[in-house]
């Protein structure tokens, strides 16, 4: 495989499989690096980011233990692409720096995959060698969501207020059609570790 440290960017829009993806390149031995699990943590755990949230959003964003309910924030946030705007620029630099100083702490000549839905959005593919985006479409992404939760009308509104997958196609290194089987994706995976 690789013989020098590679940093790979894994990004899509809401619902393409980017962590089925990322779990993949993991039977690879590649360290994921989960920018969502990240994001996570912080808003369970960093206070001054905790606050400033519920003072820009309201205390209704907060659980009863004083962390941050990502429910009722995500409900509130994805209404409008300001708002979502307001939180990323609060929460981008905390987990751009925890994602560069888990890189750090990496061995040398190791595979690193970065697993960011907002990847391009803050900035992170500067980091990368290669950028993957993962695709599928409409209806495919629809029926997963679905399963999950959401409605028809919840997912289309997140995919309409989210930078366009059409964008980030653009400025891919690979894309993954996350489509089909599950075998499907191994399959495009192997061929893209065979050009490293």
């Amino acid at each position: 495989m690789c013989s020098f440290n590679m940093i790979i960017g894994l990004t899509g829009s809401f619902g393409t499989g980017k962590s089925t993806v990322a779990r993949l390149f993991k039977k690879y031995r590649a360290f994921i690096i989960d920018a969502d699990e990240i994001n996570h943590q912080i808003l369970k755990e960093n206070k001054p980011v905790i606050k400033k949230i519920a003072g820009l959003f309201g205390r209704e964003i907060l659980a009863k233990d004083g962390t941050i309910n990502r429910k009722n924030l995500a409900q509130l946030v994805f209404k409008n692409k300001k708002d979502l705007s307001k939180l990323c620029k609060i929460s981008h630099p905390i987990i751009i720096v925890q994602i560069k100083n888990r890189i750090k702490k990496i061995n040398r000549n190791s595979l690193i995959v970065i697993d960011a839905p907002l990847l391009i959005e803050a900035g992170l593919n500067k980091l990368l060698d290669y950028l993957i985006v993962v695709k599928a479409d409409k209806e495919t992404l629809v029926r997963r969501l679905k399963k999950k939760g959401f409605s028809r009308n919840e997912v289309l509104h997140r995919l309409r207020i989210q930078l366009p997958l059409r964008y980030k196609l653009r400025l891919a290194d690979f894309v993954i059609d996350n489509n089909g089987a599950l075998n499907n994706t191994k399959k495009q995976i192997d061929r893209i570790l065979q050009t490293f």
